[in-house]
């Protein structure tokens, strides 16, 4: 290897190093991981976003111009609005940590950045069954599997289940091209992915039922 192919490689590892870097400081804080997860589903404003989730528009610009300094984000336009600018950005990364970047954050960082993904994956899987769109279609994925593995087990099936979600947004860029072509793979099929492999609670700390209570007379 030459020293100026020496050289663009240590770059290129330094550039992916601090942009590995940004995206830990941009998901360490539950309220900037909602705001990228939700650029990263199409362009918004703090505005449009502080409404959405029911926050102040102060602390969500905040956080945005965090994310726009970390090179999360980028303004794509700006809306006049009743004598002021509203400025609607997009997302310039996707909200993800691999192993290493999930060692890195704090214990309340971690749980903060799980509780805001499987709200969002909860919350959406209650209004699909609600609207009757989790059963429209018999092809359907559903299943729930308890698992004894030893820790070379836990890490293939962890590598599996990367493959896959690499292989889903590949899948999804081609679909896209598809469809604007000619749509040769069918219609389009609006759709969610949810992945969970989790270490199980311990015996006996699974949620109680209930108690039933007596009706008074």
């Amino acid at each position: 290897m030459s020293k100026s192919t020496t050289a663009v490689a240590r770059r290129d590892q330094k550039d992916q190093h601090e942009l590995e870097s940004n995206i830990v400081k941009a998901l360490s804080h539950p309220l900037r991981m909602r705001i990228l997860t939700r650029l990263n589903e199409g362009v918004a404003s703090p505005n449009e976003m502080a409404k959405e989730f029911e926050e102040s528009l102060p602390l969500v610009s905040y956080h945005v111009r965090i994310l726009r300094e970390l090179d999360c984000i980028e303004l794509v336009r700006t809306t006049p609005r009743r004598g002021a600018i509203e400025h609607h950005y997009r997302a310039l990364t996707r909200p993800f940590l691999n192993d290493d970047d999930w060692a890195q954050l704090p214990p309340s960082a971690r749980k903060a950045v799980s509780n805001t993904v499987l709200s969002k994956a909860l919350g959406d899987v209650r209004n699909a069954v609600a609207a009757g769109t989790f059963d429209d279609r018999s092809d359907r994925h559903l299943s729930y599997t308890s698992l004894a593995l030893d820790e070379e087990g836990w890490r293939k099936l962890g590598d599996r289940l990367n493959e896959l979600l690499e292989w889903v947004i590949e899948e999804q860029a081609a679909a896209a091209g598809r469809l604007q072509d000619d749509e040769s793979g069918g219609g389009e099929v609006r759709s969610r992915l949810t992945l969970l492999h989790y270490t199980a609670p311990p015996a006996g700390a699974e949620e109680a039922p209930p108690k039933r209570r007596r009706a008074k007379r």
